[in-house]
């Protein structure tokens, strides 16, 4: 009879991790591999725990208290869950099963040492490790001393430590059972761990492996430094030989102890190159099994290798699928768009369908594959222009590629990939009415989009709107609208250029793109400063509106119960007619899935509050009128000095030509995507009401399911009645696990993350450097924020975040400078700091973590660093 208890590892494998954890069940599966020796063993089930618990009373009241603990509440935490740990380590094991762990002791050797390892069943999942966070003991021998270290393995599920972790995570303490993993012991000479992909870089070409004397766990545990290998194409490409002065070994009375190693001994490799070619192949093996790079642990014996764990690699970004096998370069999408957290699989396939680039997906974000362009001269020359200056970080990783060559592909015919040649983009004469132009024919098709989709549904819904992304594309791509956009940038830097190379001065053109016209972000910004002129007088309004705050309310109701409070009603007319013209925005607004203003409009309660509270009256006319006259002083400064050179009059009528460019179509910069984030607004309203129409007719669980679809498999579900409720729950876990990675700014095929790095002698010792995208110089209150809607700033503050997009403008308004870890020269961020004249500092790299929130920073927009002055 098969028992519930007890399980061989002949038994158990990769669909039993809910009976005996993820240790267990790799254990198993390593266990089938031709060739993989894995010590003999067996699992004691999770059922056999959830059984201790529930005919343990006291043990059970325990965990509800436990459950009922804050996730900070650390003091709580760690009394509780030491009463949980000593109510199970003391708990009596049933005879029947005693019972069944000594029958299989008996078939193993019952006076044979084994290492007693807990198994979670939420254990070495890819979504969830709690790698390191339960108990292993080694060397132990006898029936009474196994269970007796079986109860602390299941203890162990309560250590402090864990309980925060599933607290913070929102595991149910229940629900997590605890197996245990009883193995026989070999006793190495050397031991390690093999990564088959590099931890560091996530080459999936390159395998690394520690090794040191003895057990592994003075390895594992970090006590000492082992050698460390790379493996790449069945050859050690690099050996770094440590001197190993502790070995961990086991204690004749049981368990281990360390002690020092002979100095002859010390320096001696753990491993010859051929047994690390040998156990890097073994690895690679298991990853084959596996269907993914794993964490192996390793013992040496003689000759022999035994495996004793792997699971895998949680924290590799993964890599786009081609299944082609070429070598790739691919350039982060996020990066360039200011978006670098994980989108959901709709809007992921939105954008896809929205830019002409085929873009490659991967952890939830999308790349470019800029391997074909990189392999040509003319290629590499554009690529490197384009991207090396928006983005250094970008460029210097891509010269890091190019320099190597090894992941380039074979170029191409030169004569079948160049582009032709011709006099670059059209004149276009300077004429704000060119601007205005462009923005009605954007508003006429946005009015025309609302009346065709308004009555739609069903297959006839999503073929207008697949209709209509050829419509966004016409306006995003217009010759144009593109032209524009071109003539201010190629103004602006001709100025730039002009003026240093003339007067010494580095970035003038940023003064001079102060306060300019028709800037919809600049706009928003100065519009939510009016709408705060407006509640300001009502004192309560203002109140009930930091209740919302403290309330942490992210629904839209608040609105409507402003009427009955005194100015409420002209304060939610406000908010509204707000909400109506840029009610489409949002944080990571190229995510159509992301929840828009005229959904949370809660989400604007503390910039309001902040601007009430910093500001007077009168504050957007006087800003706009301030940066207009800054901009024209420096005009005419820049003119002056010009003219006063003794061959500067010749230049000043051109100076003059680029700067009324400036003024006249810098503002137009913002205006593509604030109508492409409108049009894609448009789409979700009339797409959630397709999914409430699924949901009525039973075809989907709830109308937010359909962002975990991507568009033609929602078309396939509208076209059905029904959608695949068991690849939506797949697809929200994967996001879950894609949530808590960062992307690369550049990622090779071979899964590698290439660093670029500033290559600059300019700043000071110990600054942090990056790109100057707004000139200036700033001391001020660092406030780093990672959520806007929960951002507490007071004029004057220096703001920190990973990035900006069009969403955080009314953050900027209060503040003095910015610092972000993403960014370029023509980002959201950096525009909007130039239009609003803040000092700017983008691509500074781990800023939220190098800088702590209250310190006191300088900002040097104009050079391109951070200093910490406290």
């Amino acid at each position: 009879m098969e028992s519930r208890y007890v399980m061989g590892f002949e038994q158990v494998g990769a669909a039993n991790t809910a009976d005996v954890g993820g240790k267990g069940a790799l254990l198993g599966e390593l266990s089938r591999i031709a060739g993989i020796g894995v010590p003999s063993g067996f699992c004691i089930t999770a059922d056999a725990f959830r059984r201790i618990v529930a005919e343990t009373p006291s043990i059970g009241t325990r965990l509800d208290a436990l459950a009922r603990a804050e996730p900070d509440d650390r003091a709580a935490i760690r009394t509780l869950s030491a009463d949980v740990r000593s109510s199970i380590a003391g708990v009596a094991v049933p005879d029947a099963l005693a019972a069944e762990i000594g029958g299989a002791l008996t078939r193993l050797g019952e006076h044979a040492s084994y290492a007693v390892r807990s198994s979670a069943t939420a254990e070495d999942l890819p979504s969830a490790s709690f790698a390191g966070q339960m108990d292993s003991y080694l060397n132990v021998t006898g029936p009474a001393a196994i269970l007796r270290h079986v109860r602390r393995c299941w203890a162990s599920l309560f250590t402090e430590r864990a309980v925060a972790y599933r607290l913070r995570n929102g595991f149910d303490h229940r629900t997590i059972g605890m197996a245990v993993v009883v193995q026989r012991m070999v006793f190495p000479d050397a031991a390690g761990t093999l990564f088959t992909a590099d931890p560091v870089t996530s080459d999936r070409a390159t395998a690394t492996v520690e090794a040191g004397w003895g057990l592994g766990d003075a390895l594992v545990s970090g006590l000492v430094a082992g050698d460390v290998y790379t493996v790449r194409d069945d050859e050690v490409a690099s050996a770094a030989i440590a001197a190993k002065t502790r070995i961990t070994q086991v204690s004749p009375e049981g368990g281990t102890h360390d002690a020092p190693i002979e100095p002859q001994r010390q320096t001696q490799p753990a491993l010859t190159e051929a047994q690390v070619v040998r156990l890097v192949r073994l690895g690679r093996r298991i990853e084959a099994h596996a269907g993914r790079p794993q964490d192996i642990e390793w013992c040496r014996v003689g000759d022999d290798f035994h495996i004793v764990q792997s699971r895998p690699i949680t924290t590799l970004f993964p890599t786009p699928a081609t299944g082609d096998g070429e070598n790739r370069v691919y350039v982060s999408v996020g990066h360039q768009q200011m978006m670098t957290d994980a989108m959901k699989p709709l809007g992921l396939s939105l954008w896809q369908l929205t830019t002409p680039r085929p873009m490659h997906e991967a952890g939830g974000r999308l790349f470019v594959d800029v391997a074909p362009a990189l392999a040509t001269p003319a290629g590499r020359a554009s690529l490197m222009a384009t991207l090396g200056s928006s983005d250094p970080l970008i460029g210097d990783a891509l010269r890091t590629v190019l320099d190597r060559g090894d992941t380039l592909p074979a170029p191409p015919d030169e004569d079948s990939t160049a582009a032709p040649a011709g006099d670059g983009p059209a004149p276009i004469a300077t004429d704000p009415d060119i601007v205005s132009e462009l923005i009605r024919r954007n508003e006429d098709s946005v009015a025309a989009l609302r009346c065709g989709i308004r009555d739609l549904s069903g297959p006839a819904l999503l073929d207008f709107v697949r209709a209509d992304i050829a419509e966004l594309q016409r306006l995003l791509f217009d010759p144009q609208s593109l032209q524009v956009v071109t003539a201010a940038l190629e103004a602006s830097q001709w100025i730039n250029d002009h003026v240093q190379a003339s007067l010494g001065e580095k970035n003038a053109a940023d003064a001079l793109a102060r306060s300019v016209p028709r800037n919809v972000t600049s706009e928003m910004g100065m519009a939510l400063l009016d709408v705060a002129d407006t509640i300001r007088p009502h004192s309560d309004v203002v109140a009930f509106l930091q209740r919302v705050v403290d309330e942490g309310r992210e629904d839209d109701g608040f609105l409507a119960e402003m009427a009955g409070l005194a100015g409420g009603p002209e304060a939610r007319d406000a908010i509204r007619s707000y909400l109506d013209t840029y009610g489409m925005r949002c944080v990571g607004e190229i995510d159509v899935t992301r929840p828009r203003w005229s959904e949370r409009p809660a989400a604007l309660v503390p910039a309001l509050l902040g601007f009430i509270g910093n500001f007077e009256p009168g504050e957007s006319e006087r800003r706009f009128e301030q940066g207009r006259r800054e901009s024209h002083r420096k005009e005419q400064e820049i003119l002056s000095r010009l003219g006063a050179l003794p061959d500067g009059e010749g230049t000043t009528g051109e100076t003059k030509r680029m700067i009324d460019r400036i003024r006249t179509f810098a503002g137009y910069r913002e205006y593509p995507k604030y109508g492409m984030v409108t049009r894609y607004f448009v789409y979700k309203q009339a797409l959630l009401r397709e999914a409430d129409r699924l949901v009525r007719s039973g075809g989907l669980r709830e109308r937010e399911d359909i962002f975990f679809l991507r568009f033609e498999e929602l078309e396939e579900a509208v076209r059905t009645g029904f959608a695949d409720a068991r690849l939506i729950r797949e697809r929200r876990e994967a996001f879950r696990s894609h949530e808590a990675l960062t992307p690369p700014r550049v990622l090779t095929s071979d899964g590698e993350a290439v660093t670029g790095r500033y290559r600059r002698g300019d700043a000071p010792a110990g600054a942090l450097i990056g790109l100057p995208v707004s000139a200036g110089v700033v001391e001020g209150r660092a406030r780093v924020v990672t959520d806007m809607a929960q951002a507490d700033l007071e004029a004057g503050d220096i703001l920190v975040t990973a990035y900006t997009d069009p969403s955080w403008t009314p953050a900027f308004v209060t503040v003095a400078g910015l610092v972000t870890e993403v960014g370029g020269l023509m980002t959201h961020g950096a525009v909007i700091a130039r239009e609003y004249g803040l000092p700017a500092v983008v691509g500074v790299e781990q800023a939220t973590r190098g800088i702590r929130d209250g310190q006191r920073i300088r900002v040097h927009g104009t050079d391109g660093y951070v200093r910490i002055l406290d």
